[in-house]
């Protein structure tokens, strides 16, 4: 089983996925003239404004439930997984990911706008699969998104995030795996038996302070190591392309790595975004697709670069040598280019390591704990993502046990991964990944133009004075039936 997992990760993450992410990003950067740099201002503007309605959450709460999806365990054992298999250098890549990806995160986004709906309870439902059957026309493209989108996040992603937590709570204070699973399936389906509203006002406490509170101690940490902070950044330019010596072996490999981790952070491109961004309450798409773009800034260039200079400016990690064999009873490596935590595994033990050894008797417990908030909310907003792609499916006819075994699958999946091995894991969880960005870059590439002609749209009526009004009849954007509804005064139906 795990041999195929192996082979079937392999060939989704081939090399032209890599291409195709990096490529979309330098597109889309092109295209809308770098709005992830001109508009900054405007993103952090408009974060805190709109407000929350019946149908609707705010911009903020949006945001929250966005980042609740991409500040996880990608930020912290995903980057250690990126050191580990392509060296310092990944994170490099991972920044290169971030910074192209801001793009491709508003295209997907203003889409996932654009082309939303009202479900049956009047809540606003929206994603790729919304977006590829109204704009594209191709429901049977739709269909396969939706399923592949339930099955990723009901049930091969959640495993890394469970995985992620019984370790770290394992590693800071010995609780068996079981425990930890029990527990977290508990609290999981309270939440989720409470509907999105729920999800909402959790995800708005609980991401920003944890965030905050975990970039506050990384920032600890890079002040004792002040003096490590540029040979730090040095290392990780040099080995990204392959000028350190002892990382040419892994350069590639830095490439793959650094686009595979910081996808899976980030979540640019792979089609997660654009269901938050739906159920944002706005006047103009390109407002929630400006926020979803700054929160790509958030996970990576901020969370994820914290955890990266923790870990390199204490040295505790390793890189594992592509060349050597792998011990069948660790599943690593026999042979590693760098070995400073001999027998530990990749994962949030480096970052555990790393903060307790600045920090005796506090760095454990306490990325335990980020741990198990970060991944906690994850397991919400993918629970969230799969339930909209049920709805969609369920648009026409009505089938409630399908959200029923949904709920179950996502906690048996959560309990399964929590006692397994994090290898399998993170390859289930890649897979979904993978299967995902294939489907949703192809078609925001091919529907691109409705979301970039709303950002033109959107930058000439701020350019006046105005504050943006939505109108897709002006811009030709057919099939939009909510905002046209709404621009007659009616936007009570699906």
């Amino acid at each position: 089983m795990d041999k195929l997992v192996t082979l079937l990760n392999d060939i989704i993450w081939s090399p032209p996925l890599v291409y195709l992410c990096l490529g979309a990003g330098l597109y889309f950067s092109i295209r809308t003239r770098f709005m992830q740099v001109r508009g900054v201002k405007e993103m952090i503007r408009l974060l805190f404004s709109g407000q929350a309605s019946q149908a609707g959450v705010s911009s903020f709460q949006a945001l929250a439930i966005s980042l609740s999806g991409r500040v996880g365990t990608g930020n912290i054992a995903g980057v250690a997984t990126a050191i580990a298999f392509g060296g310092p250098g990944a994170v490099f890549w991972m920044w290169v990911v971030a910074f192209l990806g801001a793009s491709t995160a508003y295209v997907e986004s203003a889409l996932g706008q654009i082309y939303k709906e009202k479900d049956d309870n009047g809540q606003y439902r929206g994603g790729p699969a919304y977006y590829i059957e109204k704009g594209l026309g191709l429901k049977w493209y739709a269909w396969i998104f939706a399923v592949v989108t339930v099955v990723a996040t009901g049930f091969l992603l959640p495993g890394i995030q469970a995985n992620s937590i019984a370790k770290g709570l394992n590693e800071a204070w010995g609780i068996a795996p079981a425990v930890t699973a029990a527990g977290v399936v508990v609290v999981l389906g309270f939440i989720i038996f409470g509907g999105v509203k729920r999800i909402a006002h959790f995800a708005q406490v609980v991401v920003p302070f944890m965030a905050l509170a975990y970039m506050l101690v990384a920032l600890v940490i890079v002040f004792i190591n002040i003096q490590q902070v540029p040979e730090v950044f040095t290392l990780i330019i040099k080995s990204a392309f392959g000028m350190e010596a002892g990382f040419g072996a892994v350069v590639g490999l830095a490439v793959q790595w650094g686009v595979k981790r910081g996808i899976y952070s980030n979540e640019a491109g792979q089609g997660t975004g654009p269901h938050a961004a739906a159920a944002a309450e706005v006047s103009h798409p390109a407002k929630q697709g400006y926020v979803q773009a700054f929160s790509v800034y958030v996970d990576t260039l901020l969370v994820c670069s914290a955890t990266a200079f923790v870990i390199l400016s204490t040295g505790m990690y390793n890189v594992y040598d592509p060349a050597s064999a792998i011990d069948p009873a660790t599943g690593l490596h026999a042979a590693n280019l760098v070995t400073n935590l001999a027998g530990v595994e990749h994962g949030p033990e480096f970052a555990q390591h790393a903060i307790e050894s600045v920090l005796p008797g506090f760095g454990k417990s306490f990325v335990a704990l980020a741990l198990l908030f970060f991944a906690f909310t994850t397991l919400i907003a993918y629970y969230y993502m799969a339930e909209t792609n049920i709805a969609y499916i369920n648009r026409k006819v009505h089938r409630p046990w399908m959200v029923f075994v949904l709920r179950i699958g996502i906690m048996a999946a959560v309990t399964y991964a929590a006692i397994g091995r994090v290898g399998t894991a993170w390859d289930l969880g890649d897979i979904g990944v993978g299967l995902m960005a294939w489907l949703n870059i192809i078609a925001i590439l091919i529907l691109q133009k409705p979301a970039l002609a709303a950002l033109r749209d959107y930058e000439r009526q701020k350019k006046a004075g105005q504050d943006p009004e939505f109108d897709p009849e002006a811009l030709g954007i057919r099939n939009a039936g909510f905002w046209e509804r709404r621009k007659k005064g009616d936007d009570t139906g699906a």
